[in-house]
C-alpha cells in the first residue's frame, strides 16, 4: 500500500475543498467562481479517487482508477457512439417527447374537465409510483427488442411527472389577475395563453427537468430486459458479466455526461423562457 500517494491526493483534496470554501464566501455572485467551484470538487474528487484506487492497490473488478476509464473510453469511442445513439437519440429523446407532449395535451384536458381531474390525477399517481423494473419487461414484451420498447418505458416514466407539474402550474395564476381578465371579457384560450401558461412556465420547466434525467434512466435500465447488440444498459449487462469494470465505468461516464448536458439545455431554455420571473432575477 502506497500511502504517500493516498495522504497526497487526500491533502490535495483538502486543500482545494479550502479554496472553495473562500471563494464561495469572498466572490459568492461572481460568475467565474460559479463555474469554478463545481468544476474543481468535482476534479479534486477524481484526484481523491486515483490515489486511493492506486494508493490502496483496490482490485480493478471492483474500482478503476478514473486514468484507466479515460483510457477505455478513448479506446473505445466508436463503441460509445453507437451505445449513445441507440440509447439517448433512438430512446430516450424520442420516449421524452412523445411522453412530455402527451402529458401537457392531457393537462390541457383535464384543465378543461372536472371529472379527469379528480379521477386521473389520483391514478396518476399510482401509476407514477410503479416499478421500472416491472414495467420494462412488459414493454419489451409489446413491442419488441428495438427502440420501441425503451421508447414506451420512457413515456411512462415521463408522462405523470409531467402531468402533474403541469397540472398544479396551471393553477399558480392568482385570483385578482384572473379577475382581471375576467373584466377584459377574456374568453378561455386568451386567459390560457396570456395569463395561465405564462404563470405555469416554471412548472412546466421543473417537470421537463425532472424528466430529462428519468428518460435516460428510463432507456437503460429497459434495455436489461432486451435490446439490439448495443446501447448503454445492454453494454452495461454484458460487459459487468465478462468482468470489464472500466467498460462499464465508461458507460456510466457518457451516461453522466449526457444526462448533465440534457438537464443544462433544459434548464437554458427555461432561463430564456422565464427570464422575467422572480426567480430568474438575478
Amino acid at each position: 500500500m502506497n500511502w504517500l500517494l493516498i495522504i497526497g491526493a487526500i491533502a490535495f483534496w483538502l486543500a482545494a475543498w479550502a479554496l472553495n470554501i473562500w471563494l464561495s464566501n469572498s466572490y459568492p455572485k461572481s460568475r467565474f467562481v460559479q463555474m469554478f467551484v463545481p468544476v474543481s470538487f468535482g476534479v479534486t474528487l477524481l484526484v481523491l479517487w486515483e490515489g486511493i484506487a492506486r494508493g490502496a492497490n483496490v482490485p480493478t473488478v471492483l474500482l478503476p482508477p478514473p486514468s484507466m476509464i479515460w483510457e477505455r473510453i478513448t479506446n473505445s469511442l466508436p463503441i460509445l457512439q453507437e451505445d449513445f445513439i441507440q440509447t439517448f437519440v433512438k430512446s430516450a429523446l424520442r420516449g421524452y417527447v412523445l411522453g412530455c407532449g402527451a402529458a401537457f395535451l392531457v393537462a390541457l384536458a383535464i384543465d378543461r374537465s372536472p371529472f379527469l381531474q379528480r379521477g386521473l390525477v389520483p391514478v396518476g399517481n399510482f401509476v407514477a409510483a410503479l416499478p421500472i423494473i416491472g414495467i420494462a419487461p412488459i414493454m419489451v414484451m409489446w413491442f419488441g427488442f428495438d427502440w420501441h420498447s425503451k421508447a414506451a418505458v420512457v413515456i411512462v416514466m415521463c408522462f405523470f411527472p409531467m402531468l402533474v407539474n403541469t397540472v398544479e402550474g396551471l393553477k399558480a395564476s392568482e385570483a385578482m389577475q384572473r379577475d382581471l381578465m375576467h373584466t377584459y371579457a377574456a374568453g378561455y384560450w386568451q386567459r390560457l395563453f396570456k395569463l395561465r401558461l405564462p404563470a405555469a412556465a416554471p412548472f412546466i420547466f421543473n417537470g421537463l427537468k425532472i424528466c430529462s434525467t428519468l428518460a435516460l434512466i428510463g432507456a437503460i435500465v429497459a434495455e436489461f430486459f432486451g435490446t439490439p447488440l448495443a446501447g448503454m444498459g445492454f453494454r452495461i449487462s454484458t460487459e459487468v458479466g465478462k468482468m470489464n469494470i472500466d467498460m462499464v465505468w465508461a458507460e456510466i461516464a457518457v451516461a453522466a455526461l449526457a444526462g448533465s448536458v440534457f438537464y443544462g439545455t433544459v434548464s437554458l431554455i427555461e432561463r430564456a423562457v422565464t427570464f422575467w420571473h422572480p426567480s430568474m432575477r438575478r
